[in-house]
């Protein structure tokens, strides 16, 4: 492993940039190899295996670029395939959903925790499972909100649509006497604002894109890889759909880490 290598990140969609502008500003020299698959997303409603087998996939096509780590920055796919794909690889693989359980319990003060996520997500347990593991006396709420990740891969983060849907989505946490709430859905913290709205400011949003990179960077600080010196990265952001869209969500969401830092883009077909 060497600093001059770059992180590969991967997600369903356009929900792993909230990770790759983590990235772009945590470790800035960093070069990041991105692949988004817009054209099989939303995971969420996919069975355990077609995940499994998508990020598969996407792992087989990242590898080529000699990658120092991979981040599986999609939460159903962290879900049900981490484990299977740091048996296939010998670097170190990331996973979004304990440094999210992580920054909640740090976070809540009550130790009451809800978690919102596609039907993979919630289906799987994996966020309680790691709010116990961490904390046993912590009371968790999961909720599945299919309708989410939809609005943000059409780029419709803003209108009053948009507002009344998460508002939709979220009506059975508003009895929830809940302190924190895990967005555990990467695509989830480009509704941020609107979530914000519907469950109040009392509620403090935990998205795990930050805590991620933060693991991250200590396991690069720990392998003396981690690229601090190094010029600025010329980044490639890959998708498998429709290019244009995910162009502009993407410039829109990074606007001002791609000021300084430039990004090739590229549409590649797998599967």
């Amino acid at each position: 492993m060497s600093v001059q290598q770059p992180i590969a990140i991967l997600d369903s969609g356009v929900g792993g940039l909230t990770v790759a502008k983590e990235v772009m500003r945590q470790l800035p020299r960093e070069k990041i190899i991105y692949f988004g698959d817009t054209a099989r997303a939303p995971y969420g409603s996919r069975s355990a295996e077609e995940v499994i087998y998508f990020t598969r996939e996407i792992v087989d096509y990242l590898v080529q670029f000699d990658p120092k780590m991979i981040v599986i920055a999609c939460n159903t796919s962290t879900a049900v395939a981490l484990e299977d794909i740091r048996s296939r690889v010998n670097i170190p693989v990331v996973g979004v959903v304990r440094p999210g359980a992580r920054a909640a319990v740090g976070r809540s003060k009550k130790g009451r925790i809800g978690v919102i996520g596609t039907e993979g997500t919630i289906r799987s347990d994996a966020y309680a499972a790691e709010l116990k593991q961490l904390a046993p006396h912590i009371e968790v709420t999961s909720l599945a909100c299919p309708t989410l990740v939809p609005l943000v891969e059409q780029g419709a983060f803003h209108s009053h649509a948009t507002h009344e849907a998460v508002a939709r989505a979220l009506q059975p946490l508003q009895s929830s006497p809940i302190d924190c709430l895990i967005l555990g859905c990467t695509h989830y913290p480009f509704l941020a604002e609107a979530i914000q709205q519907v469950v109040g400011e009392h509620v403090c949003l935990i998205s795990s894109a930050e805590e991620t990179v933060r693991e991250m960077r200590a396991i690069l600080h720990n392998k003396r890889a981690l690229a601090t010196g190094q010029p600025l990265p010329v980044h490639q952001f890959n998708c498998s759909g429709e290019s244009q869209l995910f162009k502009e969500i993407a410039r829109q969401w990074l606007v001002e880490q791609m000021m300084i830092t430039p990004v090739v883009w590229q549409v590649t077909k797998i599967g």
